[in-house]
């Protein structure tokens, strides 16, 4: 693919961007203890009502927080659409076909990490995620990548055959000193840009929150986020539908809706 032939986004008329609410820490203190509460499907209806235009659920293969029953219980409840992330194995593949959740989110994962670390490898494994992507778009399943903002990266996931992309924003939001944020930021200006203009659907998150969403908003080809921990942290002292609502007036306000 040529990359000079990226179009500029400057002139196009903004839409709004949407909120996928990332659930998976509700389940975190809740497997703290081994108890029944407090229910990640509770919490995802309540994000709902305020305003989450998406519930996204993490499956790690040690089961760490979000468990098999809550994904099913949130196939059944969910009034929006749920965003399965899933690491690239033959467990998870089969689980995402009997649940067939609207969307999937194929992520890397290592037992030793606290959260995802980087994005997908895309470049180093077509073959296995395209054979994934394959199978899982058969079963009716939109398909995306968690991946690093980097053209070679773009360009790997449409030879997999998705159309869809979550660029990593982890670096953006771990930046230590404004010229090192700036330099993330144009990263994933430019990725956006590229992957938009070879046709791809750009979504965005990790590490986002309310002081730091709004430059990454501003990129106009980026049409949905997906934030989890900060929205639950600030629950913890606001409730949850103020800290949805919050969240969601932040991104809205900054495309001028």
């Amino acid at each position: 693919m040529n990359r000079k032939t990226i179009r500029t986004t400057a002139n196009k008329s903004p839409c709004p961007v949407r909120l996928g609410i990332n659930v998976d820490h509700v389940a975190t203190v809740r497997q703290a203890r081994g108890t029944k509460y407090p229910d990640p499907v509770e919490w995802a209806l309540i994000a709902e009502r305020a305003g989450a235009d998406s519930i996204t659920i993490h499956l790690r293969e040690d089961r760490r927080h979000i468990q098999d029953r809550d994904l099913d219980l949130m196939q059944r409840s969910v009034k929006t659409r749920v965003n399965l992330e899933m690491a690239v194995t033959e467990e998870m593949i089969e689980i995402a076909i009997a649940a067939q959740p609207v969307d999937c989110c194929l992520v890397p994962e290592k037992r030793e990490e606290l959260t995802t670390e980087g994005g997908l490898d895309v470049l180093s494994q077509i073959e296995k995620i395209r054979e994934a992507v394959v199978r899982l778009k058969a079963a009716g399943i939109r398909v995306s990548l968690f991946i690093d903002p980097q053209p070679s990266q773009l360009e790997a996931a449409v030879s997999c055959g998705v159309g869809v992309v979550e660029l990593h924003t982890g670096a953006y939001a771990d930046a230590p000193d404004k010229s090192e944020i700036e330099r993330e930021l144009n990263r994933i200006r430019v990725a956006a840009d590229f992957g938009e203009s070879i046709g791809l659907t750009i979504h965005a998150g990790h590490g986002l929150n309310y002081h730091n969403v709004k430059p990454i908003v501003a990129i106009t080809p980026i049409v949905e986020l997906n934030i989890g921990h900060a929205i639950i942290a600030r629950a913890l002292f606001d409730g949850l539908s103020k800290s949805v609502s919050d969240m969601k007036k932040l991104m809205q306000e900054e495309r001028g809706f």
